[in-house]
């Protein structure tokens, strides 16, 4: 059974979602001060990420794989292993999965890139791009809408996000919501640029 390495122990962790608020100059701006986690299309934004999650087969299938993203690959779907991704086991709705071989899945890949962060050793997590709300124009992401025109029940993914806040306490891990325009609100904000200033990667 696939599991997650913990080769990032104590490290800050951008977890970089796709909502509407999202900018190029926000996602530019954290290569080298942090690791990053790019969540389904997002990588598009950012190929040098050095995690690429996408829950669902179907985001792999229609970006042909992602062939020219080099980092690290997880999903949840068993049919994504035909693109070269690591895929794990698939927990339960809330609170935090401490398991290495799964992800608890709030129902959403944002909570999911959640866990897959502090199993890789993430003390501090940054979000970006978690608007949990579409944007002033009715947009839902920060690129076209998906191919299959599937619209976001953001209410629901909402839901979910506190049962995280007491575990992720329990663990030992900080989160920070740096996303431009949000109506996720059981995490603490700050500016990105707050969040990681002077920061940069270990080597």
């Amino acid at each position: 059974m696939n599991a997650v390495p913990r080769i990032w122990p104590g490290d800050t962790v951008v977890c970089i979602a796709s909502g509407p608020s999202l900018t190029r100059e926000d996602v530019e701006y954290c290569r080298g001060k942090a690791r990053v986690i790019v969540i389904n299309s997002t990588y598009t934004l950012a190929p040098w990420a050095d995690v690429m999650y996408a829950a669902d087969e179907k985001v792999w299938r229609w970006h042909k794989g992602a062939k020219d993203f080099t980092g690290m690959r997880y999903s949840l779907t068993r049919f994504s292993e035909r693109y070269g991704v690591t895929v794990l086991r698939r927990g339960v709705d809330t609170g935090l999965s401490l398991n290495p071989r799964s992800l608890n899945t709030g129902k959403n890949s944002g909570y999911q890139a959640i866990n897959l962060a502090v199993l890789l050793g993430a003390a501090r997590i940054l979000l970006l791009g978690y608007d949990m709300q579409r944007g002033p124009n009715g947009e839902e992401h920060w690129h076209k809408d998906h191919p299959n025109g599937s619209r976001s029940p953001y209410e629901l993914y909402q839901s979910f996000f506190p049962s995280l806040v007491e575990p992720l306490k329990a663990a030992g891990v900080e989160v920070i919501n740096c996303t431009r325009r949000t109506a996720l609100t059981c995490f603490p904000t700050m500016a990105l640029r707050e969040a990681l200033c002077d920061r940069q990667v270990a080597a």
